[in-house]
């Protein structure tokens, strides 16, 4: 009894290693700094982005096209809303904590979909709403059920932000504009091009 028992703690201790690894490479930026290290970024009034390193260096980078608040000092600053080429539209931008404090990104996010929510916390919960042709658009899965969107959220620091990303089946082209709906956070239009 005590072997199985020794074994079963030797394997619980690799686990809890396991999960400290994951907790600190999450805590970490792309460039391996702290999340805590990068300046803030507030989105309060339309505004030029920072340009991201996945743009072209000749680009000039989107303006805010929509701000949207939530719950303890959160907002989403909507940057961009592009069709692609196959059949996508992709919605990118910024959710930042404007408080004083670190604040959680709400479970409710996620939606309420088991095979989304067993991925984390993300933004799987958002929709598109097209009231013109009666239709509500869902953040697009893989064929694991994972969310194309920004995953793994967690705590957002005071001051702090996260570029993100949800993506969803086009509307159709003669859709000129929906209403983005994330729970938690009031609605915003967006127009299409």
């Amino acid at each position: 009894m005590n072997a199985q028992y020794a074994r079963i703690r030797h394997g619980a201790a690799g686990v809890a290693v396991v999960v400290s690894a994951v907790f600190f490479v999450a805590g970490c930026g792309a460039d391996g700094e702290p999340k805590a290290n990068k300046p803030p970024v507030t989105a309060t009034t339309p505004q030029k982005t920072q340009q991201s390193q996945s743009q072209p260096t000749g680009e000039e980078p989107a303006e805010t096209l929509a701000v949207l608040n939530g719950r303890k000092d959160l907002q989403l600053a909507i940057a961009s809303v592009e069709r692609d080429a196959g059949g996508f539209l992709t919605v990118k931008g910024r959710l930042s904590n404007t408080g004083n404090s670190g604040s959680a990104v709400p479970a409710q996010v996620s939606g309420d979909e088991t095979e989304v929510v067993k991925h984390g916390t993300s933004l799987g919960g958002a929709t598109l709403v097209d009231s013109v042709g009666k239709k509500r658009y869902y953040v697009l899965r893989d064929t694991d059920g994972r969310p194309l969107t920004t995953s793994g959220l967690g705590v957002v620091s005071a001051g702090d932000s996260v570029d993100v990303f949800m993506q969803f089946p086009a509307p159709p082209a003669n859709t000129t504009e929906v209403s983005f709906q994330l729970p938690t956070f009031e609605p915003a239009t967006l127009k299409l091009s």
